[in-house]
């Protein structure tokens, strides 16, 4: 791993870790930006919150990193319907420039790069859990 996947793979813990907690600390207000045809926002917001922080943790070991990234890949592409409400409803949120809304996602497309460069080195060569490829799973 280079040093700037490092940079990437601390980047990518430090959005999660702090996101997650966010969820938590913040719960009101994540639930803002759910759209209405979504039930339980409360709950949603506290799940994909535990889902964070368990994905954060997940890149700390070589080990489940892979599996993490692809947990938050799939869980960046989960919100996402969160981003496009916000864009089309963006007269809800009157404290965030129409620009912003607009280029969250782009920016969540080069987050998902990010994820996935900072964490899938650690599986080249190798399968699921770490194993070298074609090994026995026994």
């Amino acid at each position: 791993m280079t040093s700037t996947q490092r940079l990437a793979l601390a980047f990518v813990f430090a959005w999660f870790f702090l996101g997650g907690i966010a969820h938590f600390v913040a719960t009101e207000l994540e639930m803002t930006i759910m759209p209405d045809w979504l039930p339980a926002h409360r709950a949603l917001v506290l799940a994909s919150g535990a889902f964070e922080l368990l994905g954060a943790a997940g890149l700390l070991w070589r080990r489940t990193r892979g599996w993490a990234g692809w947990g938050l890949i799939a869980l960046t592409v989960a919100v996402t319907p969160a981003n496009i409400d916000m864009l089309l409803h963006a007269q809800t949120f009157p404290g965030i420039p129409y620009w912003a809304l607009v280029l969250r996602l782009p920016l969540q497309l080069a987050l998902i790069v990010c994820i996935a460069w900072a964490t899938q080195c650690s599986c080249r060569g190798r399968g699921p859990m770490g194993r070298p490829r074609g090994a026995s799973q026994r």
